[in-house]
This record gives C-alpha cells, structure tokens and sequence, in this order.
C-alpha cells in the first residue's frame, strides 16, 4: 500500500497568518486525485486525528481542478511566540507522510 509521501507531486505546509497552517497535498494526474479522494481517507477525520485537534477545527478542501486537497488548522502556538519551533509553518505536514492510501496497483505511479 503506498504511503502519500509515495504518491503526492506536493506534499507541503505553510503558515496561514500567526495563527493557522495550511497544508496542501497536491497529485501529479486527475486519475490519482480522483482514486485517492474515493477512499475517503484524506478528509478532515485524518488530519483532525494526525494533529490531535477536532474536526470541527479543520478546513478542510478538494481541489480537484487542481488535483489538490487543502486543509487548514489552528496552530497550537501562534508563529513567532515563545516556544515555536517552526516560525514559517513549514515542515508541520510531515504526520501526513507515511499515510498509507490503499488503491489498486493500476493506479500508482511509477517510481521515477
């Protein structure tokens, strides 16, 4: 079973102001977005789980003209304050990187 980090062309977060973070999974065909969107495993259910808050608290957004899902979250301490280990918000979508996506064979792209 591939893991998103296997799959996804972009796999990326940033800050959305001080105070959220945004995370963009984005897939290199409309094909793959369409088969991993059918699992129903990237949802809002996921990340409120990988990042221990409620579901009520993601924004969660398919993209498919863009092949993409966004989820957007509170940030647990706002960007810049004391004991922020990550000003920019760019490395918090690591969690979503070993999620495995079970999709037939036919459907995963070659390794390249």
């Amino acid at each position: 079973m591939p893991r998103i980090s296997e799959i996804a062309t972009v796999c990326k977060s940033k800050n959305a102001g001080p105070f959220e973070l945004t995370i963009d999974v984005v897939f290199g065909s409309r094909d793959l977005y369409d088969h991993v969107a059918a699992t129903g495993i990237l949802g809002p259910a996921l990340i409120a789980r990988l990042y221990g808050i409620s579901e009520n608290q993601v924004l969660f957004t398919p993209y498919p003209a863009g092949n993409a899902f966004k989820a957007t979250i509170p940030r647990r301490i706002p960007s810049g304050d004391v004991g922020d280990t990550d000003i920019y918000g760019a490395q918090q979508h690591a969690p979503l990187l070993d999620v495995d996506i079970p999709l037939p064979a036919d459907a995963i792209p070659p390794k390249v």
